[in-house]
C-alpha cells in the first residue's frame, strides 16, 4: 500500500470508529481505532526509512519483523517511541491495550467511555504519527 493511502485509510478509519460510537456500537469502534492507530505507525515507519509503500516492494522480505498488528513493536520502528513513551504515556497506556483479537471479545466487555477514551487518544496520536 502507498505510504499515502496509510495516512489517509487511518484517517478514514478514525471516522468510522466516531460513526461506530455514535450508533452505539462501543467494541467496533474501539477496534476500528486500533486499525487507525497501526495504519499511522506503519505510516511513520514508511516516513522514517523513505519507502514510498508498505512493505516496500510490495513484499516483507528481510523485513518480517514489520509483518505484526503488535502496536509496541511497530512503534519501535518509528523513531517516534521515546516522544510518544514521554509525552503521550497516558494515550500510548490505552491504544497498546488493542490487539486484532478483541473482535472476539464480548460486546458488554467495553462501553461508552472506553470508547471515548480510545477515540480521543487515537486522535492525539495519529497528529504525531
Amino acid at each position: 500500500m502507498l505510504r499515502t493511502e496509510l495516512k489517509k485509510l487511518a484517517i478514514s478509519r478514525l471516522k468510522d470508529a466516531e460513526i461506530l460510537l455514535k450508533s452505539k456500537r462501543y467494541s467496533g469502534a474501539i477496534y476500528i481505532c486500533g486499525y487507525a492507530i497501526e495504519l499511522g505507525l506503519k505510516n511513520q515507519i514508511c516516513k522514517k526509512l523513505k519507502w514510498a509503500d508498505f512493505p516496500p516492494g510490495g513484499s516483507f522480505g528481510k523485513y518480517k519483523s514489520l509483518k505484526t498488528h503488535d502496536l509496541d513493536v511497530l512503534l519501535s520502528f518509528t523513531g517516534k517511541e521515546q516522544k510518544v513513551k514521554s509525552s503521550f504515556l497516558a494515550e500510548w497506556s490505552i491504544v497498546s491495550q488493542w490487539n486484532p483479537e478483541i473482535r472476539y471479545n464480548p460486546i458488554s466487555s467495553v462501553n461508552k467511555q472506553d470508547s471515548l477514551n480510545m477515540i480521543a487518544s487515537t486522535q492525539t496520536l495519529l497528529t504525531i504519527l
